[in-house]
């Protein structure tokens, strides 16, 4: 058997035996914040036993496998760098934010992920919820701002950036998107602001994970500015959204994934063409990346792009393992190359 499919008929295991084999965090009302100590296992290759390093116009420049003791460790849905390629924000789909920095060694991979918090997401009276409504998707940066998507009990809400004490969230913003044509399950995935000046003029962008049109295309808003207003997003060969953020001409990068029993996970970086962004379109664009359980991948759920001091625009990917014990989180970072 190839290692590839074997490691296929593991993911599906690790789904399909869910009840079985996930390590239940503790319940987040027991938590505040707190330390949590990361070991980070470095992944040299990209695509397993092979030293390729190039993927179309994507560089692989290294990454790691993220494992810790702490049980409510895991569920990494989205995060966003505070700092380029070093400190960072994201949540969990269990119902906690998780603050941390990544380090890079000398010659500019990453090596260790330090100063690793979580604490639990509060509902308006302060208290902590049930995983019906702290199922936290996706996430966006701004001006001391965090910006959030919910599924299940759909909502996009803000919170104050405040690390050490994270309160209840300050709004909750109108996602336009009618609330009945969301899936309990398939909700905004994405929060994204589009650069400031370029087409969308920094507007913020929501993109759903799986709820889709009549025409099977997948929901998404621009939520303010002048361009405000619902399009959608083209759904192809089985794929759904996970996560996205804007390059810096304004293009949509997404992560996209699929799942079937034969072939496993797969993972894909599509990259929509910033002029198909626009009310009553359908957006679109080419794939940049295609890997299956062939290449160093799991159930990859978020994505943030960065640029280094050098220039160069990077693109940083996160692994959620649903707290099994059969999958993985995993940091993936890749330079993309425009030529």
């Amino acid at each position: 058997m190839r290692a590839d499919a074997a490691r296929a008929g593991v993911f599906a295991l690790a789904l399909l035996g869910a009840g079985l084999v996930f390590l239940q965090p503790s319940p987040a009302q027991e938590t505040g914040l707190q330390s949590l100590s990361i070991s980070a296992r470095p992944i040299p290759e990209f695509r397993i036993g092979s030293s390729q390093t190039r993927f179309g116009p994507l560089e692989f420049t290294g990454g790691l496998e993220m494992v810790s003791r702490d049980r409510d460790f895991g569920a990494l849905s989205s995060f966003r760098f505070l700092s380029p390629g070093g400190r960072f924000v994201g949540v969990a789909d269990t119902g906690f934010w998780f603050f941390g920095t990544l380090l890079h060694d000398e010659e500019g991979r990453p090596s260790v992920v330090a100063d690793f918090t979580m604490s639990a997401i509060l509902d308006p009276d302060g208290r902590t919820g049930e995983k019906w409504t702290t199922d936290a998707e996706s996430i966006a940066v701004r001006d001391g701002v965090v910006t959030v998507g919910f599924e299940r009990q759909h909502r996009i809400s803000q919170f104050r950036l405040e690390p050490e004490h994270m309160g209840s969230a300050i709004a909750d913003l109108n996602f336009l998107v009618p609330s009945y044509e969301l899936r309990t399950n398939r909700g905004f995935e994405t929060i994204a602001y589009a650069p400031a000046g370029g087409a969308l003029d920094g507007a913020l962008v929501a993109v759903a994970e799986r709820s889709i049109d009549q025409n099977g295309n997948i929901f998404a808003a621009v939520l303010d500015g002048p361009q405000k207003g619902i399009f959608t997003v083209a759904r192809r060969d089985g794929f759904d959204i996970t996560d996205g953020a804007f390059l810096p001409d304004g293009d949509l990068l997404l992560l996209e994934r699929s799942f079937s029993m034969a072939t496993g996970v797969g993972m894909r970086l599509r990259r929509i063409e910033a002029e198909t962004i626009r009310q009553g379109r359908v957006a679109d664009g080419p794939v940049l990346l295609q890997a299956d359980m062939g290449y160093q991948i799991d159930n990859m759920e978020a994505l943030d792009v960065w640029q280094r001091p050098d220039g160069a625009t990077m693109v940083s990917l996160m692994s959620d393992d649903n707290h099994s014990i059969l999958q993985r989180n995993l940091y993936l970072e890749f330079r993309l190359v425009e030529e």
